[in-house]
């Protein structure tokens, strides 16, 4: 049988070797650009896989057609390959030691507009421009590169969750809202008149219910919906995780399973080092302590250090009653007087600090700086024991209440880190935050879960019945690499009796539980297995391997930090055929 001739190309614009000189072959892609040295043009063609030289000379009515063909059209070319000439081999291209001389050029696609922007200049473009016409911005190499990333890692952690052992499964997506932390996308029914559907914010219930259905190991690359504001490594509206849940597992099952797909995901993508495997377990309450954050950047040496003690016996006014944290940098006496009237402003300007002190400490051991008299001999010593604090050293003090003096203590850490150069750029540093405390105190004084309602508290029931809410931990965890948290997970609260005195003390009677979560409560009434689980966020992981400092680089179709599609033109107008159809009566105009 014939083979038959393909219409528009033979090859890709990155296939092309000294092995097919002499080949008639046909290329298609776009026109990236055109360079004339009269009578002789050259064009780069550009397609996904990447770009071939055109040569077209000779034919004077075949160089000036191809001279007035518009950057960014999409052509087919018809030729034969032939070597470049030495002194015009390209080594940046893998295709660069060939090239096709043009025997006939068609035009598929003509570019009839101007160019919004210039495609490979489009990182110094205003987002929301590129937004608007992101089909032209992903033509840009970076951003295709992104995507092929993308498609890359998702493809290997499938795999790598099948090879141990754990099933894939789709969980719905129109579902029933469920109070997890965030507003929930409604949908309209249109056979049900004034009830509702919502887009899961995660398939949280459904994967304990696969657990309960003996399903033994569950994953699936699950698109979440939740109607949150946008940050740099928050998409709003909707993202992707890898969810995972394991039946009869506790939380170091859980550990073992994803530090592998984690070190062996971030180890493929990238030629960053991770220092440390396994993860470093971290305690809530020190993670607080030491570095000011529950996601810390292990990659930044500093720590911090609680010196209240010291100062709760001096009386220097701006301490006085408050909470006093330190951080020591390291030869930090050699740091010029613009860089603490630097780190003063930041904490005032932007963390909204009422100040920031520092102290040198000279050869001598005696201190220089503005509180520096404050602060007798004996107290100083102790000081210097305390934050471990040498000669030539320096040391800032933060000085709050509770609740604020961490947050402000982390933020001053990051900055001097990054001021000073300190962050290992060449590292993935990955830990596990663990020990959350299972309640809090709320807005409105009164305890409320902290993170998932579902997490099994450390202690079981005996802890519920006889311990201080306060001081019950959950068997809750965070995963977090370079400061950016990737994914929350707990062992799951699979008993009834302990669910109802859970939800209990955070307000909720057990009428509260059958109703708003009426299908767990259900099926945990028939066997349900102990487990647990945890779901890394994919747009976060790639924003890390991409080395992007803002997560809609990693998303081919991102809303803005507004929450608009700009262009699809989402959220945008329907008929008023539409509302009736799905029961609404809008109470606002367009």
């Amino acid at each position: 049988m014939m083979k038959k001739e393909k219409m528009y190309r033979t090859y890709n614009c990155s296939e092309l070797r000294e092995k097919n000189v002499g080949e008639e072959i046909k290329l298609a892609g776009w026109v990236d650009t055109i360079r004339d040295l009269g009578g002789v043009l050259f064009i780069d063609l550009r397609d996904q896989y990447g770009v071939t030289q055109v040569v077209v000379s000779g034919d004077e009515e075949k160089v000036d057609f191809a001279s007035k063909i518009p950057t960014e059209s999409t052509v087919t070319v018809s030729g034969t390959v032939r070597l470049r000439d030495e002194e015009t081999v390209n080594t940046a291209l893998e295709t660069g030691t060939v090239e096709l001389f043009a025997k006939e050029i068609k035009i598929l696609g003509k570019r009839t507009k101007m160019l919004p922007f210039e495609i490979e200049n489009n990182r110094n473009v205003r987002e929301d421009l590129r937004l608007e016409y992101r089909f032209l911005d992903l033509r840009a190499r970076k951003n295709l590169e992104n995507l092929k990333l993308r498609a890359e890692l998702i493809q290997f952690l499938r795999l790598k969750m099948i090879e141990q052992g754990f099933l894939e499964v789709q969980t719905p997506i129109l579902t029933s809202s469920s109070p997890e932390g965030a507003r929930d996308y409604l949908v309209p029914s249109r056979v049900h008149p004034g009830k509702f559907y919502a887009l899961p914010q995660a398939p949280q219930q459904f994967k304990q219910l696969l657990m309960v259905s003996g399903i033994d190991k569950y994953f699936q690359i699950a698109p979440c919906f939740r109607d949150e504001d946008a940050r740099s490594d928050r998409s709003p509206g909707e993202f992707y995780q890898l969810d995972m849940e394991m039946a009869f597992s506790t939380q170091e099952d859980v550990f073992e399973v994803m530090e592998k797909v984690m070190y062996d995901t971030f180890t493929k993508f990238s030629n960053k080092k991770i220092t440390k495997y396994p993860f470093p377990r971290i305690p809530y309450e020190e993670a607080m302590l030491k570095y000011g954050t529950d996601k810390p950047d292990l990659r930044n040496p500093l720590e911090i250090k609680d010196v209240t003690n010291i100062f709760e016996k001096l009386d220097i006014k701006v301490f006085n009653g408050k909470i006093v944290r330190t951080i020591t940098l390291p030869k930090g006496a050699e740091a010029t007087r613009t860089f603490y009237d630097g780190m003063v402003d930041f904490a005032i300007e932007e963390c909204k600090a009422k100040g920031l002190a520092w102290l040198k400490v000279n050869d001598d051991r005696s201190l220089q700086g503005p509180i520096a008299k404050l602060i007798p001999d004996d107290a100083r010593e102790q000081l210097l024991a305390q934050t471990d604090t040498h000669e030539g050293d320096s040391i800032f003090f933060i000085a709050e209440h509770k609740g604020i003096v961490e947050k402000l203590a982390g933020e001053i850490r990051k900055e001097i880190g990054i001021r000073q150069n300190l962050i290992d750029e060449s590292s993935f540093e990955f830990c596990w935050i663990i020990d959350f405390p299972m309640y809090e105190i709320g807005e409105d004084g009164k305890i409320e879960f902290s993170h998932n309602p579902f997490s099994m508290p450390q202690g079981g029931l005996d802890a519920l019945e006889n311990k201080n809410p306060l001081d019950i931990l959950a068997y809750q965890y965070d995963i977090v690499c370079n400061g950016i948290e990737l994914s929350s997970g707990a062992v799951r609260n699979h008993d009834i009796d302990i669910m109802i005195k859970a939800f209990k003390i955070a307000g909720y009677t057990k009428e509260d539980i059958e109703n708003r979560f009426s299908a767990l409560f259900k099926a945990f009434q028939y066997g349900a297995p102990p487990h647990a689980g945890i779901a890394p966020g994919i747009d976060r992981m790639l924003m890390l391997l991409a080395n992007e400092e803002n997560i809609r680089e990693v998303i081919a179709f991102p809303m803005n930090s507004k929450a608009q599609d700009l262009l699809m033109g989402a959220p945008g107008k329907v008929t008023d055929k539409q509302l009736r159809e799905v029961h609404i009566k809008l109470d606002v105009k367009y």
